[in-house]
């Protein structure tokens, strides 16, 4: 469960370039929801989303996940609270590692590590099974440098790694962007049924309206760091790409198009 409450930042305070990423924000995942987030750029996506992590601080405002406050623990603290997808394929793995070392390392997120093996057969035979459901083949290249990967395997791994210790929060930074049609198919199909397997509660920023209804059981849009509209699971089944279009033209009181929010 994620709690987000009047949580404001403004970025260059006092100068000529003080902007305002967000205003008195307040949201609430329950466990196992998962809440797509879409808005123009400079809406505050992000910024929710490195608030959240812990990689920002608010200037004002709470975070507290499962009723505990951690606005003041720094990412590395909520790293066993949290798994993280980000756009860029990537930043979410060790390019000089094998993709059994880059796992090793994701199970451990959070956890005191002392001198032990860190791959043992066990844990091989589990890295093979999940791998397994990728239905990439990664399974039987444990021994690879995950540099060698495509985008999509990559981004793939990524998502499976993040996922691994079964945090309390996801966060997807807009995780398919980078990827060609195909590879964002997958790793979209990929998101929703590891989410729903571990029942994780989950938070993802995207431009692409059509994912956003098509994925997740809530629907949030963000406009100059604040939310405007707020979709529960019923609603966003019967909302279509036009009607999140209308809600923002009305907002923004000028007449868009759906290349214009997602730029």
């Amino acid at each position: 469960m994620l709690q987000i409450d009047g949580v404001s930042k403004t970025f260059f305070t006092n100068t000529v370039n003080e902007r305002v990423a967000l205003h008195d924000i307040s949201v609430r995942l329950g466990a196992g929801e998962f809440v797509t987030v879409i808005g123009s750029n400079g809406a505050g996506k992000s910024t929710l989303l490195n608030i959240t992590s812990g990689k920002l601080r608010p200037d004002t405002g709470t975070v507290r996940i499962d009723d505990k406050d951690v606005t003041r623990l720094a990412d590395h603290q909520r790293a066993k609270y949290l798994g993280r997808v980000f756009q860029d394929p990537m930043a979410g793995t060790a390019p000089h590692m094998t993709i059994e070392e880059n796992l090793a390392i994701a199970l451990e997120r959070g956890r005191f590590r002392g001198l032990r093996r860190g791959v043992t057969n066990a844990k091989r035979a589990r890295f093979r099974e999940e791998l397994a459901t990728l239905e990439l083949g990664l399974e039987n290249r444990l021994g690879a440098k995950v540099g060698m990967l495509s985008g999509g395997q990559r981004q793939a791994l990524s998502l499976l790694m993040a996922t691994f210790s079964e945090p309390d929060i996801l966060l997807l930074d807009e995780h398919t962007a980078a990827l060609d049609p195909q590879r964002a198919e997958l790793v979209s199909r990929l998101t929703a049924e590891l989410v729903e397997r571990h029942h994780l509660s989950t938070l993802m920023v995207t431009h692409n309206m059509e994912q956003a209804l098509r994925l997740g059981s809530r629907l949030i849009m963000m406009h100059e760091g604040q939310v405007v509209l707020d979709l529960d699971a019923e609603r966003k089944k019967r909302a279509t790409v036009a009607d999140l279009l209308g809600a923002f033209e009305k907002i923004k009181g000028a007449a868009l198009d759906d290349r214009t929010l997602l730029q």
